[in-house]
């Protein structure tokens, strides 16, 4: 049995893999989204546009519709789920456990698929991204 666990934020999605409950934790891969990491002002191009009052000479900036950040976040979710689907099709895994930070683990369940979701046997609210791999296995059941 194939068993996957992501461990991931807004910029960084760690995937690991083991064939047994007991076996040891591999990587197999890492995705990365280096645009979640910049700030506002590094996202955007210029400074909003302008737009007269419907009413007399008055001027005013208009507002974005999305934050430039928030939107990044979305984006970087939908890509992780994609590959966690695709990895699914193509029979990659069986069973899935998630660890992402609590925003982030939102948006991710947002873009899974019904038979994405299904095969998830466990989540974890926590940021666990860039610890080691003993400690990320000590947040997981003993027998996974």
């Amino acid at each position: 049995m194939n068993i996957w666990i992501v461990v991931a934020d807004s910029a960084q999605a760690q995937i690991l893999t083991t064939e047994t409950s007991t076996d040891t934790l591999c990587e197999e891969a890492v995705l990365v989204h280096p645009e979640s990491r910049l700030q506002e002002q590094e996202l955007t191009s210029d400074q909003p546009g302008r737009a007269f009052d419907s009413t007399g000479m008055g001027r005013h900036a208009m507002s974005k519709s999305v934050d430039p950040k928030k939107q990044e976040v979305i984006i970087f979710s939908k890509q992780v789920a994609e590959y966690l689907e695709a990895a699914r099709h193509a029979h990659r895994f069986d069973k899935l456990y998630v660890l992402a930070a609590p925003a982030f683990l939102g948006h991710l369940r947002d873009h899974f698929s019904p038979p994405l979701s299904s095969t998830i046997a466990g989540s974890i609210d926590k940021n666990l991204v860039g610890r080691d791999i003993a400690e990320i296995r000590s947040h997981l059941p003993e027998f996974l």
